[in-house]
């Protein structure tokens, strides 16, 4: 089952955000695991597409979703890492419904979007086929998730979750926070407010209501929660060296 399937019927699906590792034997160690997905983060790392490729060839093997943090909305980016066989793309500061309908307009085939087809390739498994099937199943499976990390976000946040295409709205909480003028004080009552906001939105429009947070914040809006994410592979590297060297030290 895919990751869009299990939102569809009101799982919970779980997945950390990746920045530095590359080799493809990450999807055996996170399905392992039993995570739904890993997100590679091309907004704050080094990732390269052929890297990237071949990341994504080895997860969806397994069935592991592989997502994209794109650094922009752009073509270049968002149709690219799809047509590599990316599951999903989420792309960040998203502030206007013209910029989500852009996110949807590349990431979604027609009648949905835009994006430019090509079969035989990385996100069909090389297979051809006809056009209208394998541009089926792209919708299918792709999701489009529109991350919300600005006061200006949370301000027009009906409008964002309104767009059709749009699957989940994610937030940001470190550069939320920034926005509403509170660096780093992420369980400060106007944050926790701001995203009380979003996930109301989501509820109403229907739309999958995600967090890259904490425990304690993924505790406090778990009800709400479908989209889960924590931490990052630099995270869970750095506290496991940590713990083994604390644990020698103590013999």
């Amino acid at each position: 089952m895919t990751v869009k399937e299990k939102l569809k019927k009101g799982e919970k699906v779980s997945g950390v955000m990746i920045r530095i590792v590359r080799n493809p034997a990450l999807a055996y160690l996170a399905e392992n695991g039993g995570l739904d997905f890993v997100m590679y983060d091309c907004e704050h790392s080094d990732y390269n597409m052929e890297s990237l490729h071949d990341l994504f060839l080895m997860g969806n093997a397994l069935g592991l979703a592989s997502l994209v943090r794109v650094p922009n909305g752009t073509k270049e980016w968002i149709s690219r890492v799809l047509d590599q066989g990316a599951s999903g793309v989420m792309v960040p500061m998203i502030e206007t419904k013209e910029q989500a309908e852009n996110l949807v307009f590349y990431s979604k085939y027609q009648p949905v979007g835009g994006r430019g087809f090509s079969g035989g390739i990385a996100h069909c498994n090389y297979k051809g086929g006809k056009h209208a099937e394998i541009m089926k199943a792209a919708n299918d499976k792709v999701i489009a998730i529109a991350q919300i990390e600005t006061k200006k976000a949370v301000e027009n946040i009906e409008e964002i979750a309104a767009v059709p295409g749009i699957d989940a709205l994610l937030i940001g909480p470190n550069d939320l926070s920034v926005s509403l003028g509170i660096p780093g004080d992420l369980m400060n009552p106007m944050e926790l407010e701001a995203i009380s906001k979003v996930a109301w939105a989501c509820k109403k429009q229907g739309k999958n209501f995600g967090l890259h947070a904490g425990e304690g914040m993924l505790k406090k809006f778990a009800q709400d929660l479908t989209l889960v994410m924590c931490g990052t592979d630099t995270d869970i590297i750095s506290q496991g060296l940590k713990q083994t060297a604390e644990m020698i030290k103590a013999l």
